[in-house]
């Protein structure tokens, strides 16, 4: 069962239990936050097996989440279902959840225990900002080799559309977009070129890129999408 497998039947889970959820945010295969409570974080990480890189991996991701669970498909005779695996999540403060491949359940053979190292209060609020910031949820949580649709990257797109019926100034944009200007002057992806004071046109690539979203994407979709962050 691939990752992100695992990714649909955890977000369904979380948000029976009241979580917005999102895919791949900051380096993190599941988020979750739940809208009353904006400051509370649940991180799940998806692996196809219990092992201990994904056991580091989690425990890392304790620094930034109130809650970090691990998810897993489940097995008969695995390493999920030895007694002594739950324990040790406990132990380290993690909760275990393993998903049924054939009917795509979900079941809690760990809860996450009250263990609380010291917070990255850099790291947990760019996953927060980047949670809040972005769009929709464009990403399936457990996506690899493989350019994620981040806030900024919809961003980038939204300000890519506005220009592709020729240059614009970027005040203009700012009506629709509030941080057109810094996007256009920062560049990131070589999308816009400067062609007089405060006015930008589209480069090819970023002419490309537009053109591309816009054959990927429905006209609702483009309708209801400013876009935001990297």
């Amino acid at each position: 069962m691939a990752e992100t497998g695992l990714y649909l039947p955890v977000k369904a889970f979380l948000e029976r239990l009241g979580y917005v959820v999102k895919g791949e945010v900051k380096g993190c295969d599941v988020v979750a936050i739940k809208p009353n409570t904006p400051d509370v974080i649940v991180v799940t990480e998806l692996k196809q097996s219990l092992s201990l890189e994904l056991l580091l991996q989690a425990t890392d991701r304790l620094s930034i989440a109130d809650e970090v669970w691990i998810a897993v498909p489940a097995t008969r005779r695995g390493r999920d279902q030895d007694r002594r695996a739950h324990r040790l999540c406990r132990l380290i403060g993690l909760g275990l959840l393993t998903v049924n491949p054939r009917h795509g359940t979900v079941e809690v053979l760990a809860d996450p225990g009250p263990y609380a190292p010291r917070r990255n209060t850099r790291r947990r609020s760019a996953l927060l900002s980047e949670f809040q910031r972005r769009r929709g949820d464009p990403e399936l949580g457990g996506s690899t080799r493989k350019k994620l649709m981040t806030a900024y990257r919809q961003l980038a797109l939204d300000c890519a559309l506005a220009l592709l019926d020729g240059e614009r100034r970027s005040k203009d944009l700012r009506a629709h977009l509030p941080d057109a200007t810094k996007l256009l002057y920062r560049n990131v992806y070589g999308w816009f070129e400067r062609v007089g004071t405060g006015r930008y046109r589209l480069t090819p690539a970023g002419d490309a890129a537009a053109r591309a979203w816009l054959a990927e994407t429905t006209p609702a979709a483009i309708g209801s999408s400013p876009t935001t962050g990297d």
